[in-house]
């Protein structure tokens, strides 16, 4: 009762233990990523780390101190999962939705970023701008935690999010299906007079880099916001905010037409 009661205080995103991380995986549970200590691959540790490379599940060799540090004082066997708080969903998946809606896809891909509360709100604002999913990568990046969950003020529960392997390989696909992809960055066009009628897809990049640089060489067109203050940039679910409610504005204005 005592360990339930202490893993229950927990983040409710971290499942703590061999015999635990064991079941969530054979229960089908969505797990982002698997945290387990340096040089530890045997017993039950060796089928774990086989089931998430079965799964293609993120593992993530870690010194034991920071195991210590995730889950406060209990055991952790040398192992701890981070679920997702939702399921993901596929690339075809969001092309789908917009085939469905009768839409040219209107699509948000995330090009690294680091805070939850970033994620949470692109989301809940492509939500409201109809935008048809996001896509993040599978690594270096924040995932579905339950932070982004509560950030999106339930817009999680509407808003397909895919994570990918490689974002320049996906946005070359797409590329190929027709959609243009815009990277939002300094030095580009001016958004209000960029056409973002078509199929679209806006890329936002890191809080700290911006867009990457290969990621930035797959983009079809760059778009930047002025800046008229000494501070030459804005948080990036802010940019984010700004140009997805143009492009939303486009839109709205082509079908009134």
């Amino acid at each position: 009762m005592k360990d339930f009661k202490e893993q229950s205080s927990l983040q409710p995103d971290i499942i703590i233990g061999r015999n635990a991380v064991l079941q969530a995986l054979d229960s089908g549970r969505t797990i982002d990523s698997l945290f387990v200590a340096k040089g530890e691959k045997n017993g039950s540790i060796f089928v774990i780390l086989k089931k998430c490379k079965e799964k293609g599940i993120v593992v993530k060799e870690v010194d034991r101190k920071k195991l210590d540090l995730m889950c406060g004082e209990m055991n952790h066997q040398n192992v701890i999962a981070k679920c997702a708080a939702h399921e993901y969903s596929t690339v075809e998946d969001i092309l789908n939705l917009a085939k469905e809606r009768g839409e040219e896809p209107f699509i948000i891909i995330c090009d690294e970023l680091e805070d939850p509360h970033n994620l949470g709100a692109i989301i809940r604002t492509a939500e409201i701008t109809g935008a048809h999913g996001v896509i993040i990568p599978k690594r270096r990046s924040v995932t579905l935690s339950y932070t982004v969950a509560k950030t999106s003020a339930g817009a999680i529960e509407y808003v397909p999010v895919a994570k990918v392997g490689n974002l320049a390989n996906e946005i070359e696909k797409l590329k190929k299906l027709g959609l243009w992809i815009y990277a939002a960055d300094m030095n580009g066009e001016d958004w209000c007079k960029t056409d973002f009628t078509g199929a679209t897809a806006l890329v936002i990049g890191s809080e700290g880099k911006g867009v990457s640089r290969l990621v930035k060489e797959k983009c079809d067109v760059t778009v930047s916001l002025p800046m008229k203050g000494k501070i030459n940039s804005l948080n990036a679910s802010v940019a984010a905010g700004i140009l997805m409610m143009e492009v939303s504005r486009q839109r709205s204005d082509i079908k009134r037409i």
